[in-house]
């Protein structure tokens, strides 16, 4: 089944159960990603909508940070229970060593030797970590790597 499509299902349970969080979230998921599909012209494909995701979770995150900064903890866990709505359509994150060892993979098959394959390495992994680690983080332990 499509990830639409659980989103879907998941409101119209979310609806019968009356969870106003879960569906208010779940709705903002949904039109976040038909307001894409109107923006560009196109259908979504499934890593696509790990991507709108991934960045609603991010936000979130963002705002829920901010939130502590100032003294707001409603609104800051109001944000964290969103975090945990959404993350319950993202794969699971990937361990460390799941993800050194998708690193080390995607040295070898590009042939990385310094900085200036920095792009092709992460252009390699992209499509294999979106949704399942943070892409700051994964830049940074590439970077490590390839100055090592």
């Amino acid at each position: 089944m499509a990830l639409i499509d659980d989103l879907k299902s998941a409101q119209k349970d979310a609806m019968r159960a009356k969870e106003k969080l879960r569906l208010g979230t779940i709705r903002m998921a949904i039109a976040a990603i038909k307001q894409r599909e109107i923006d560009e012209q196109i259908t979504l494909t499934d890593s696509d909508i790990l991507a709108v995701l991934t960045k609603m979770v991010k936000q979130r995150q963002d705002a829920a940070s901010q939130f502590d900064a100032a003294d707001r903890d409603d609104l800051a866990s109001k944000e964290r229970e969103e975090i945990v709505v959404l993350e319950g359509f993202l794969p699971q994150p990937l361990t460390e060593d799941e993800l050194a060892a998708l690193i080390d993979e995607a040295m070898v098959s590009t042939g990385a030797q310094g900085m200036q394959d920095m792009g092709k390495v992460m252009g390699s992994l992209k499509p294999q970590v979106q949704g399942r680690t943070d892409m700051g983080a994964l830049s940074a332990k590439i970077k490590a790597r390839l100055n090592a």
